[in-house]
């Protein structure tokens, strides 16, 4: 695909700019209220909400997947989020991520291993029906068929049967989700209609950067990223960013763990550096920041941006004016600060 095609592709698609919400759960006494999270959401100016649903298997070699009784939440209360965001003129991604229960040192869910792979693929097609049933249901627009499955990305005929019986019961637009680092030779691509890949890029070997520093990480990170996008022919989207506010999220941000010393600063440096790098890029056409659970004030290291310094710099994401030609939110810009309403943009 050339690099004309696909700066047209992407000029085309509609923004995909949002939070993503992992409902984990809601306590008032906590002030932890998802509909207040979503309201939240939706006043930053985010065009998108991606509702995290997980089930879970019981270590990397099971063949059963299931809902968990404390990870999995209940139907009614994500069609609940659903209708909120949705109400409040969001777009919803209906985002299914597997939960490994037991779990040793280098174990995740990227590394499965099915003792009985044919079980495995039917329990994890009954996983993603589940949701593709009930995003079809609540008119959810978007629905992801699953999320940093390194490990068996290469079963394409699998994949693809998925996607098709997945196309039978729900008519939004589908993507799937890989890891930061095994995005480029993912076989299914073009079975669906937008690319995601998580967004956890080491930045810095240091615990204590300057923005100078996170900014040349990121760079280095984009090259390969552009030049894979340049080529896929769908949309790309970073399904999840984001940073957790303690010292060295530059150099770790997929490591949420340990009991490192806060460091909000620093996550507003991360974010900042992302924004630099990104900001006005047509080949990019979203992104999910990662994880508006958790109260507006709270002072603690978790990714959660709400109420730190790194949520101006969200705010400011979604306020930028889009690239000429691009479409953001549903309506088309022909130039900066010059939108019309496109017809076929949703």
């Amino acid at each position: 695909m050339s690099s004309l095609l696909a700066l047209a592709v992407a000029l085309l698609a509609p923004r995909y700019d949002g939070i993503a919400l992992s409902p984990f759960y809601e306590n008032p006494a906590e002030d932890l209220r998802f509909d207040e999270m979503i309201d939240h959401a939706a006043g930053t100016g985010a065009g998108v909400l991606s509702v995290v649903v997980s089930w879970s298997q019981a270590d990397i070699g099971a063949s059963t997947i299931e809902p968990h009784p404390k990870e999995t939440q209940d139907d009614a209360v994500v069609r609940r989020i659903v209708r909120r965001a949705r109400g409040r003129g969001m777009r919803v991604l209906v985002f299914p991520i597997l939960w490994v229960t037991h779990r040793e040192a280098g174990e995740w869910r990227g590394a499965l291993v099915p003792l009985d792979e044919a079980a495995w693929w039917a329990s994890y097609r009954n996983f993603i029906l589940h949701y593709a049933r009930l995003a079809a249901e609540e008119q959810a627009e978007l629905l992801s068929v699953g999320s940093e499955l390194a490990s068996l990305e290469d079963r394409a005929e699998r994949w693809r049967a998925l996607i098709t019986a997945v196309r039978e019961v729900y008519p939004g637009q589908l993507m799937y989700s890989a890891n930061w680092d095994h995005y480029a030779h993912v076989p299914f691509w073009a079975s669906l209609d937008l690319v995601g890949m998580t967004a956890y890029h080491r930045l810095t070997e240091r615990l204590d950067p300057d923005l100078r520093d996170l900014v040349a990480g990121w760079r280095r990170a984009r090259a390969p990223i552009v030049a894979f996008a340049s080529t896929v022919g769908r949309p790309l989207v970073f399904t999840e960013l984001g940073y957790p506010g303690v010292d060295g999220a530059g150099r770790s941000p997929w490591d949420y763990t340990g009991s490192r010393p806060l460091d909000p600063d620093e996550q507003r440096l991360c974010y900042e550096a992302f924004e630099q790098v990104w900001a006005g890029d047509p080949l990019l056409a979203g992104v999910l920041f990662w994880n508006w659970w958790g109260r507006a004030d709270a002072r603690d290291g978790w990714y959660n941006p709400r109420g730190k310094p790194a949520e101006a710099v969200v705010r400011r994401w979604f306020r930028r004016p889009p690239p000429s030609g691009e479409v953001k939110n549903g309506v088309e810009c022909a130039g900066v600060g010059h939108c019309m309403q496109n017809a076929h943009a949703e």
